[in-house]
């Protein structure tokens, strides 16, 4: 009988102690950069089935997750206060037909084309710059603190943390948008393109 009464005690106060934590809850920081970004040009080692070449983008959302920590009761509450986000393209690997010698005319048209696409990749992520940062707020805000009974806890509630913040549908939802706009817009200068600069060439 007191082996029940006193379960029964324990799960009654975790909300008490949850409901302690509220009175810390702030809107967290939210600072966003751009990755600095590099080109890797190589040339192919088997024919490509692409016409001439092709681009593939490396897309990284790095989260640095600040946390205040407060004595409260009989343990601490985990406040979020801060995001440092890096979010954008950080790698462009551009592999050219090895059909065109280095420095070749071709070889400078297709290179020519390609960088088009990259320009693509960094105009996307300005062009989401204001909906990325807006869905980075909101993802922050939505994460209310966490009541630990020992300090030694505070790993496990960074993971829980970290992974609610991760699991927002608004930092997925801009991701998705991100990867379909890209798409979008390099299927269309693929299907403008005349290769007018390449055709040139071999006048």
């Amino acid at each position: 009988m007191k082996k029940i009464l006193f379960i029964f005690s324990a799960l009654f106060c975790v909300p008490c102690f949850a409901n302690d934590c509220l009175s810390y809850k702030i809107t967290p920081i939210v600072d966003m950069a751009l990755p600095e970004y590099e080109t890797n040009i190589v040339v192919s080692k088997q024919p490509l089935e692409q016409l001439h070449g092709h681009v593939s983008a490396n897309l990284i959302n790095n989260y640095q997750i600040i946390l205040d920590m407060y004595s409260s009761g009989d343990g601490f509450c985990v406040v979020l206060k801060k995001i440092d986000a890096v979010f954008g393209f950080d790698k462009f690997d551009v592999e050219i037909d090895r059909e065109h010698q280095e420095n070749s005319c071709t070889y400078n048209a297709v290179l020519n084309h390609e960088q088009k696409h990259i320009d693509t990749y960094l105009n996307i992520i300005e062009d989401f710059k204001s909906e990325i940062k807006q869905s980075l707020s909101a993802a922050a805000d939505s994460v209310m603190p966490i009541f630990i009974e020992k300090e030694s806890d505070i790993d496990t509630a960074f993971t829980e943390i970290n992974q609610e913040f991760r699991a927002h549908p608004d930092l997925l939802l801009v991701a998705q948008k991100v990867n379909a706009a890209q798409e979008i817009r390099n299927k269309q200068i693929d299907q403008n393109e005349n290769n007018s600069e390449l055709y040139s060439c071999y006048n």
